[in-house]
């Protein structure tokens, strides 16, 4: 990839490169969100890895003319973004870390281009969010179509609404406060877009191609990906570890960080040993 083509790239996801150990670390984040989420977090691993952070297409400071609701009307839109982010910043495997929808992205990504990621780190990962037989997604589809009908009459009381739910933290309002914000700063017609492809998203069928070491950090008490999702990736994926962080809520990275960063030390310890 040219200097050139690297550069527009970086601009147009607003990548930050923190550190400059052997290795890279790339975070992604979750619905309504941007790179800030990962401040308790990244830092913990900036003297030995090199740290990569990025805006996905319409969030943070991306270049919102950047996302395509023809490109973006799959994750595999976000992937192939995830590739491109990739390929500017690093040519050995990646460690990626992916909140929530990212997750899955993260492993979509994968699976395009295998060989490019050594490990895969899932916080709140779930493929599938609609309950459908023996799978307890944690939704019925009419409470999903109920979530986009109320968003897309009414947005910002949506997010007002849900993002303290989803956040949990009942002891720290303020991080409630915080998503709630990263919500409403979203450009309105984005989001809505990308809710419903992630919302409606599932890639339960491409869980058992992931052959990547991955930890499926997941939260003992989560609205959006309850314990059953966490216990179902872990039956499907062939290489994975599941840990269990004591959390109410869907965001650990701000919630509980020191229990999030001993759960990733103690994975790539035993990944590098």
């Amino acid at each position: 990839m040219s200097a050139t083509a690297a550069s527009a790239i970086q601009t147009r996801h607003n990548v930050h490169v923190l550190g400059n150990g052997p290795r890279t670390m790339v975070f992604a984040h979750g619905f309504g969100c941007d790179q800030n989420m990962w401040r308790l977090l990244a830092p913990s691993f900036s003297s030995e890895w090199r740290i990569v952070l990025f805006d996905l297409a319409g969030s943070g400071k991306s270049d919102l003319t950047a996302y395509s609701q023809q490109r973006h009307a799959t994750l595999q839109g976000h992937a192939q973004d995830v590739l491109e982010v990739i390929g500017s910043v690093a040519q050995d495997p990646v460690v990626f870390v992916g909140h929530s929808v990212s997750a899955m992205i993260g492993m979509l990504a994968d699976l395009q281009e295998p060989g490019r990621f050594a490990a895969h780190v899932m916080v709140g990962p779930s493929p599938c969010y609609i309950n459908d037989g023996d799978y307890v997604g944690g939704f019925e589809r009419s409470d999903i179509e109920s979530l986009l009908e109320t968003l897309e009459s009414n947005y910002l009381g949506w997010a007002s609404t849900m993002a303290p739910a989803i956040m949990g933290a009942p002891d720290r309002p303020e991080l409630g406060e915080e998503l709630t914000n990263s919500f409403c700063r979203t450009d309105p017609e984005i989001a809505k877009h990308f809710a419903h492809v992630t919302f409606l998203s599932d890639h339960r069928a491409e869980l058992p191609l992931l052959q990547t070491p991955t930890l499926i950090m997941q939260c003992s008490d989560d609205l959006i990906a309850p314990l059953s999702v966490g216990e179902y990736m872990h039956r499907t994926l062939p290489n994975s570890v599941l840990h269990i962080i004591q959390n109410v809520g869907h965001c650990p990275h701000l919630s509980e960080p020191s229990a999030s960063t001993d759960a990733m030390k103690l994975f790539l310890a035993d990944l590098t040993s």
